[in-house]
């Protein structure tokens, strides 16, 4: 573990267990006890490293990672002034087409973003990392679906719920990875543009640039977001960068598709 990051002392095995229990009963999204509360952000993520390592009993081994509330506008309505990240285990993720079970989660999210997948170790040496600096260790790029699962959080009062946002490990409930893609070298990320449907409908599109300038900004950040805890990026792992488009609330029956101009096609179903 790096000098820079220690752990602080208070509950962070309660809060994670915690966080479990409420998981497994499908408890609406709320407070952490105030008697093991994380009080900021270095907190929260020593309870969501434990709350991930209960995780994985079940789910396996951290496959990827991801960032959350890219803009100014998402990290207001979040009491936070920081993106956040969290990691994807890899019973949770699937590639497409693939069927998702709407029963599965409290209140489903789909986020509609691109994946870049790793060919290479971003050392903890190599810190602080560019958008630059990380292109090199991009095997792949592919078109992806965040699944998230709120517990019907109550939007309007998430400033009050920051630190339960980032230990719950920014909501994360899988991934959804379309066919990798990896002669992208001579794209232009920033300005790749993402559409997306249900039941065939348009709901939206964005483009590359809308996550923090570039996609690989986004995989910067969360390079240098673990370097910073004596942690970083492994070969064969991916990285989920934000999403191009809102968040969407799909239900059982819906058909969901996101495709990436030049890069590919995602696609799921609800069922």
């Amino acid at each position: 573990m790096s000098a820079k990051f220690k752990r602080p002392a208070f509950g962070v095995g309660q809060a994670a267990r915690w966080l479990l229990d409420v998981h497994e009963r499908r408890e609406r999204f709320a407070a952490i006890p105030e008697s093991f509360r994380p009080r900021d952000a270095d907190q929260a993520y020593a309870v969501q490293d434990a709350f991930v390592a209960l995780k994985q009993a079940r789910h396996g081994a951290i496959a990827g990672h991801k960032i959350a509330l890219t803009t100014p506008q998402m990290r207001r309505m979040a009491g936070l002034d920081d993106s956040i990240a969290g990691v994807v285990l890899a019973g949770q993720v699937r590639r497409a087409p693939a069927v998702v079970q709407a029963g599965d989660f409290s209140n489903l999210i789909v986020e509609f973003e691109i994946a870049c997948e790793l060919g290479a170790d971003l050392q903890i040496a190599g810190a602080p990392f560019t958008r630059e600096s990380v292109a090199p260790a991009v095997s792949a790029l592919c078109p992806a679906f965040e699944l998230a699962d709120d517990r019907h959080a109550d939007y309007a009062r998430m400033a009050e719920h920051s630190v339960e946002l980032v230990a719950d490990n920014a909501w994360n409930e899988g991934a959804v990875l379309g066919e990798p893609m990896r002669d992208w070298r001579k794209l232009d990320l920033a300005g790749v543009r993402g559409v997306a449907t249900i039941n065939g409908r348009s709901v939206g599109e964005g483009r590359g640039g809308d996550v923090m300038g570039h996609p690989f900004a986004a995989l910067a950040w969360v390079a240098n977001h673990l370097a910073r805890r004596g942690q970083f990026l492994r070969a064969g792992e991916f990285v989920i960068t934000g999403s191009l488009v809102t968040s969407k609330f799909p239900k059982a029956g819906d058909s969901v598709r996101f495709e990436l101009e030049r890069i590919g096609v995602v696609a799921i179903r609800v069922g």
